[in-house]
């Protein structure tokens, strides 16, 4: 059992059925990506919220694959989280972002977590309570547990490699990213920090985080325990996450044992907080570069698809 801030963290299969449906991408308006084998599948799972309170309900998992039976190494996609209507889009894909992993071998794997989209449930079990009490710990564990799950299903596939195992996220992804790294699950060998935060609002408080010291006391604790490489990517211009609080992110991870390099990239467009949604020319390279140094492949492997 590992612990999170004084929450008990358990493998999110304890609680989960592992029964497995599949769930028709038309009936939402999203047609099938062929090019890439794109399929859908539900992972139900309980974890909990805030509050204590039991959170029931179904993971959906949008999953590509190069062509070929693999083995192939796996990499899942940890989206963020709006400030208005969670409900859209229906589910996470990602597929230009999904391409550049998929070029590179991996089986891609975007779960969109409950709280979002048609995973969508009540109480939101990533509600971390309001800007001035703010509790980031039991977000961190309901998310990472979802997650966790997501690989264990992922592991299951035949078409993979179980030891080969990378995590990327975006925003409140990047955070769940490095917490889920934390819990060190097997076969993990690197994770990518896009943006990684949360308590942000370009509106109200443009580049101060809720309660940033407390999510720099988050991040300190993960780093005692994640001992893999990370990467972590933000931008001068991040208009939820300043730079005087992600490298104060940073420190606070490396100083406690955590192994991340930290990218602080110029300005992007109106806002760099969206650099991993609609600036993959920039952050290609810087991600290549990483995954080549951490034994995947940094070229596309265009043979892969012939």
């Amino acid at each position: 059992m590992h612990t999170m801030t004084g929450v008990s963290v358990r493998p999110a299969l304890a609680s989960a059925c592992l029964c497995l449906c599949a769930w028709c991408a038309q009936a939402a308006g999203q047609p099938l990506a062929e090019d890439l084998n794109e399929a859908v599948t539900r992972l139900p799972i309980t974890v909990k919220n805030l509050y204590g309170r039991t959170v029931s309900g179904n993971v959906v998992v949008t999953q590509f694959k190069p062509a070929g039976g693999g083995p192939f190494p796996i990499v899942i996609i940890s989206h963020g989280r709006s400030g208005t209507d969670r409900s859209k889009p229906p589910r996470f894909r990602y597929t230009q972002q999904v391409r550049f992993f998929i070029e590179r071998g991996f089986a891609v794997f975007v779960p969109t977590r409950l709280g979002y989209g048609e995973a969508g449930v009540e109480p939101d079990p990533e509600d971390s309570g309001g800007c001035r009490d703010k509790d980031y710990g039991p977000m961190a564990e309901a998310a990472s547990s979802e997650v966790l799950a997501v690989l264990d299903y992922a592991k299951q596939q035949p078409y993979v490699n179980p030891g080969r195992v990378l995590l990327v996220g975006q925003s409140v992804g990047g955070y769940t990213t490095t917490a889920t790294a934390a819990r060190m699950p097997q076969g993990l060998v690197a994770a990518i920090n896009f943006a990684g935060g949360a308590g942000g609002d370009p509106e109200t408080h443009p580049g101060i985080p809720c309660q940033g010291a407390k999510l720099e006391d988050m991040y300190a604790q993960f780093g005692k325990t994640a001992k893999v490489p990370m990467l972590w990517v933000y931008t001068q211009n991040d208009l939820y996450f300043s730079p005087q609080y992600s490298q104060a992110w940073h420190t606070a991870f490396n100083q406690a044992g955590g192994q991340a390099e930290f990218k602080l990239l110029p300005p992007f467009a109106k806002n760099g907080h969206l650099l991993f949604s609609s600036g993959l020319s920039i952050w290609e390279p810087v991600v290549a570069d990483f995954l080549g140094r951490n034994g995947f492949s940094a070229e596309p492997l265009k043979e892969m698809n012939k």
